[in-house]
């Protein structure tokens, strides 16, 4: 049996690439940090969502990226709004759909992810029991 351990993106400024993700996902690193290399975990606790790990290895960037995360939000516009705040950018695209579900941003080092409306999304009580451990 496998289950996903930890998701890794590649960095350039590892501090600043662990202040971004923890206040964007309200994740805490595991400490020690080492030099070139830090996990994240979220802040309520194992199984409340997958763990980040920032490897601060050179990687060329490759656009379209060949992979990269889907960030459910039930207040799209706010979360848009909120990692703008925390040093995000909008990606434009001119192939986005009109009716599009996603914003496509990129994080202060310009690893892309998106941010999908996903107010409907059956999973957000799943979600909230697990940020409040039950």
């Amino acid at each position: 049996m496998l289950t996903i351990g930890s998701i890794v993106i590649r960095v350039d400024d590892l501090a600043a690439e662990i202040a971004f993700w923890t206040a964007a996902l309200d994740y805490v690193a595991r400490e020690p940090i080492d030099e070139d290399f830090a996990l994240l975990h979220p802040a309520a606790g194992p199984g409340a969502g997958p763990n980040i790990s920032l490897d601060a290895v050179a990687a060329p960037r490759i656009l379209p990226p060949r992979i990269h995360l889907d960030l459910y939000a039930e207040d799209q516009s706010a979360e848009v709004a909120r990692l703008t705040a925390l040093g995000a950018r909008e990606v434009h695209w001119d192939k986005r759909p009109a009716d599009a579900d996603y914003v496509i941003m990129e994080d202060p080092e310009g690893n892309r992810f998106c941010v999908i409306d996903a107010a409907d999304w059956s999973g957000w009580t799943a979600h909230r029991g697990k940020l409040e451990g039950s």
